[in-house]
C-alpha cells in the first residue's frame, strides 16, 4: 500500500504512442496537479493496436523513472498489468494519451489510446481517452490542460455504467470551447496499396485517403474539423443494435 494523504486521488495514465512520447509526459505533467500519477505505458509504439490482449508470450515491465513503468506490449496489456500488478493502488481514474492524430468516428475501433480507456472501463474505472487531431508540429499544452480539467470533474461527479469518454481536441487554432457529440463516419479510397519488391515478391501497404466524412453537425468531425471546439464523445461499452433487433427476431433461419 501507499502513503495516500487525505482525499488524495490516484490517476493512471497511459497511451499507445509509447512511454517517451511528448503527450504522456505532458498528459501526466497537468495530471499531477490533480492527484499521484502512475504512468504505465507501452515501451515504444503501438498505435492502431487495438483493443488486443498479449496471451501468447510473457510481459516484461521496465521502471524508467518514478511512478513510471514500460510494458513490451499492448496499451490493453498495460491497463491490466499496472491495475493487478504494478500499482500498490487500485487507480480512481485512467487517462490515455495524448494521441499524436484524431480519433474521430470509427478510428474509436483500432485505436490503442481508445482501447487503453476501454479496459479500464471494463474494470469499473472512469476512464478516458485524448487525442489531438494534427498531422505534426504537435502542441499539447490545450489538450493537456482540458484533460485534468476533465479529470478533475470526472473524480467529483462520475461517468454513466460501462461508459468512457473519447476526447479530441483541434490542433493550430484557437480552440473554441468544448462540444459533446457522436461519432461521425468517415469513407476511404481503396485503403491497400499493393506493389513488388525487389525480389519479386508481392507485398502490401495498407493506407488510404479519406474521401469523405458523413454525419450532422453534431458529430465528432464536424465538432473538430468545422467548429473547431473540443469534442468530447460517450462511448458505451454495450455494442448491441437494440433497434434492429425485433427486426432480426422475425426472420426465418
Amino acid at each position: 500500500m501507499i502513503n495516500k494523504k487525505p482525499n488524495e486521488k490516484i490517476i493512471l495514465v497511459s497511451n499507445d504512442d509509447g512511454i517517451r512520447s511528448h503527450g504522456i509526459l505532458k498528459l501526466a505533467s497537468a495530471l499531477r496537479r490533480v492527484g499521484r500519477v502512475y504512468v504505465v505505458a507501452p515501451d515504444r509504439e503501438r498505435s492502431a493496436a487495438g483493443h488486443s490482449l498479449t496471451l501468447h508470450r510473457p510481459l516484461r515491465v521496465e521502471r524508467v523513472g518514478e511512478g513510471m513503468y514500460a510494458v513490451d506490449g499492448t496499451p490493453t496489456d498495460c491497463i491490466s498489468i499496472a491495475v493487478n500488478g504494478v500499482m500498490p493502488a487500485r487507480p480512481d481514474i485512467v487517462v490515455s494519451g495524448i494521441n499524436k492524430g484524431a480519433n474521430l468516428g470509427e478510428d474509436v475501433t483500432y485505436s490503442g489510446t481508445v482501447s487503453a480507456a476501454m479496459e479500464g472501463t471494463l474494470m469499473g474505472i472512469p476512464s478516458i481517452a485524448v487525442s489531438l487531431a494534427g498531422r505534426d508540429g504537435f502542441d499539447f499544452k490545450d489538450a493537456a490542460r482540458f484533460a485534468a480539467s476533465l479529470a478533475r470533474r470526472i473524480l467529483k461527479s462520475g461517468l454513466p455504467k460501462d461508459t468512457l469518454l473519447n476526447v479530441n481536441v483541434p490542433q493550430k487554432i484557437k480552440v473554441k470551447g468544448h462540444r459533446i457529440t457522436r461519432q461521425g463516419k468517415r469513407f476511404f479510397s481503396d485503403a491497400v496499396v499493393e506493389k513488388v519488391d525487389p525480389r519479386g515478391k508481392k507485398y502490401y501497404w495498407i493506407g488510404g485517403d479519406m474521401l469523405r466524412w458523413e454525419g450532422g453537425k453534431d458529430t465528432d468531425f464536424h465538432c473538430v474539423h468545422k467548429l473547431g471546439c473540443i469534442s468530447v464523445t460517450p462511448l458505451h461499452l454495450d455494442l448491441t443494435n437494440y433497434a434492429s433487433m425485433r427486426e432480426l427476431e422475425g426472420w426465418k433461419i
